[in-house]
C-alpha cells in the first residue's frame, strides 16, 4: 500500500523466568512496527544467547528455540529497515563481545550523523559487520575506556544525533534509552517484579503487565541486581514527538506520548469533519488506519459510517500477480468494495494520509466501478511534503506528490469529486496541550535536528506524475 512505513518496535524485560516467551509475546503485539525480521537476545545472568530470522514472529521460533533462550532476561525487535539494506546480517538485536562484555542492542529511530561516525570509526581500525546505523553506536560502546558499561554506553550514544529509543540488554542488566527528543516512544511498565519496557503500551496489554510511565526524552533507564536506576546524562532538548505515530503508526489501542492514540485520531476526524465538510450519503473507511479517523467524521457530520471496503487479513508481504490483467489487482487483492453500501451513494473515503497518490487513486475508482455516484476523499493529516530523517522509511521529496503539487492537482489525480486535509492547525489542536511537543517536519520541512548534507538533494527534486 501507499504508505510510509514503520520503523521498528523494541520490547525488553527483566527479572521474569519466562523472559524470552514474554519477550515474543511483546514482539507480536508489536508487529505492526516492522515485518521484515525479528529477533530476541536472552540472559541467564552468565551469557547472551540470541535468535533472528526474516519474517513474522509467529514463524521465527518454536519450541527448540525458546529452549534455547533461556534466562530471566530479554529484549527483541522487529524490524522494518530505514537505514541499512534489508537482510539477515542487518536484523536486530545486535550482538558484541567486547572489554566491557556481551551486550545486545535493539534501536528504533535513525541516526542522522551515522555516516559520520562509521567513516570516523572506519578510518581508525573498525570493522563493520551490517550497513545499519545501530552498529556505529555499539563500536563507540566498544572503544570506550569508561569503568562500568552504564557509562561507556552513555559516552557512546551521547555521540549520536537524531532518534533513538534504544533497549540493550548485558549479563546481568536491562538499559533503556531515550533520546532527548523523544522522537520514538518507548513506555515502562511492571509484571509482578519484573520491569518491562517497550515501544507501545499494547505490548504490555498482551502480557498483562501494568504500564508505569513513558521513558522520559533524554532518560537512561537501568534495571539490574541493585535495583532500579534513572539517569538523565544529556544536555536538555526541544521535545518533538513523532506526530506520525498518532496519525498512523501506534496501534489504536495503545497510548504513546501519553495520549490515547484511538481518542487523537478519532478528533483527527472530527475536526477534518469541521474543516472538511461535504454533502454526502456514507462515510467509508480505508481499513484499517482510515477506521478511527472515519468515525469521528461520521460523528461530527451526522452523515452515517458504513464498511463499504473490506480489507483482507491474509494478504503477506508478497503475492504473485496474474499472467492476465486484472484490473486494479494490486488494491483488490488486500481491499475490496462492498457494492450494496457504494452503489448510487455519495461516499466520503477516509484515509490517515496520502503519499504518492497512487493506490488513492486505484481505491478512487475501484469505488466508482463499483457504483458511487460521487467520491469525497477526506484525509486526517496536512499533505506530506518533506522526508523523515529520524526513522520512517519515507519517499524521496520527489516521489512525494504534496510536495510540488496543488490540492486541486491531486484531486484531479486521484479521480476523486472533492478533496480536504486536515490543517496543521487542526491536527495539532488534536493533541491538546502538547501540541508544542510534537515534530511536524513531513509537514512543514522544518527539521528538529539536522539532516546530513548529502540528503538536501530530496529536498530539490520534483514530481512528474504519470497517467
Amino acid at each position: 500500500m501507499d504508505k510510509f512505513r514503520e520503523e521498528c518496535g523494541i520490547f525488553g524485560i527483566y527479572g521474569h523466568t519466562e523472559a524470552a516467551n514474554l519477550t515474543y509475546l511483546g514482539l507480536y503485539a508489536l508487529q505492526h512496527r516492522g515485518q521484515e525480521s525479528v529477533g530476541i537476545a536472552s540472559s541467564d545472568g552468565a551469557r547472551l544467547q540470541i535468535h533472528k530470522a526474516m519474517g513474522y514472529v509467529a514463524d521465527a521460533f518454536d519450541e527448540a528455540t525458546f529452549a534455547r533462550l533461556g534466562g530471566t532476561s530479554a529484549v527483541g525487535h522487529v524490524r522494518y529497515s530505514t537505514a541499512g539494506e534489508s537482510g539477515l546480517k542487518n536484523a536486530q538485536p545486535i550482538l558484541i563481545d567486547c572489554a566491557h562484555g556481551e551486550i545486545a542492542i535493539c534501536h528504533n529511530g535513525n541516526l542522522v550523523n551515522a555516516q559520520e561516525l562509521r567513516d570516523m570509526l572506519v578510518s581508525t581500525g573498525s570493522i563493520f559487520q551490517t550497513t545499519s546505523d545501530t552498529e556505529t553506536l555499539l563500536h563507540l560502546y566498544a572503544r570506550s575506556k569508561a569503568p562500568t558499561p552504564e557509562e561507556a554506553l552513555i559516552e557512546a550514544v551521547s555521540q549520536a544525533q537524531g532518534a533513538f529509543s534504544l533497549v540493550l540488554l548485558t549479563k546481568d542488566r536491562l538499559i533503556a534509552v531515550r533520546d532527548p527528543h523523544g522522537f520514538r516512544p518507548l513506555t515502562l511498565g511492571k509484571l509482578g517484579d519484573a520491569y518491562v519496557v517497550a515501544s507501545e503500551t499494547c505490548a504490555l496489554d498482551l502480557i498483562d503487565a501494568e504500564w508505569i510511565r513513558d521513558i522520559a526524552p533524554g532518560e537512561v533507564f537501568i534495571a539490574g541486581p541493585e535495583g532500579t536506576k534513572s539517569v538523565h546524562p544529556f544536555a536538555p532538548a526541544k521535545t518533538a514527538h513523532c506526530i506520525f505515530e498518532h496519525v498512523y503508526f501506534a496501534r489504536p489501542d495503545s497510548y504513546v506520548f501519553g495520549e490515547s492514540v484511538n481518542e487523537v485520531r478519532t478528533e483527527f476526524g472530527r475536526r477534518l469533519a469541521a474543516e472538511q465538510p461535504t454533502v454526502a450519503d456514507v462515510v467509508v473507511p480505508i481499513p484499517d488506519s482510515g477506521v478511527c479517523a472515519a468515525t469521528g467524521y461520521s460523528e461530527a457530520s451526522g452523515i452515517p459510517l458504513q464498511m463499504g471496503l473490506i480489507r483482507n487479513h491474509y494478504v503477506g508481504r508478497t503475492f504473485i500477480e496474474p499472467h492476465q490483467s486484472i484490473r486494479h489487482f494490486g488494491v483488490r487483492v488486500k481491499l475490496n468494495p462492498v457494492k450494496s453500501i457504494l452503489q448510487g451513494r455519495k461516499v466520503v473515503l477516509v484515509d490517515d494520509s496520502i503519499v504518492r497518490g497512487t493506490t488513492s487513486r486505484k481505491i478512487v475508482k475501484m469505488v466508482r466501478s463499483a457504483g458511487a455516484s460521487e467520491v469525497h476523499m477526506r484525509i486526517s493529516c496536512p499533505p506530506t511534503i518533506s522526508p523523515c530523517f529520524y526513522g520512517v522509511d519515507t519517499p524521496r521529496r520527489s516521489e512525494l506528490i504534496g510536495a510540488t503539487h496543488t490540492i486541486e492537482e491531486i484531486r484531479k489525480y486521484i479521480g476523486a469529486d472533492s478533496l480536504g486535509y486536515l490543517s496543521l492547525d487542526g491536527l495539532l489542536g488534536a493533541v491538546g496541550p502538547t501540541r508544542k511537543s510534537y515534530c511536524t517536519s513531513c509537514y512543514t520541512g522544518e527539521y528538529p535536528v539536522a539532516f546530513p548534507r548529502n540528503e538536501a538533494a530530496y529536498l530539490q527534486l520534483a514530481l512528474k506524475l504519470t497517467e
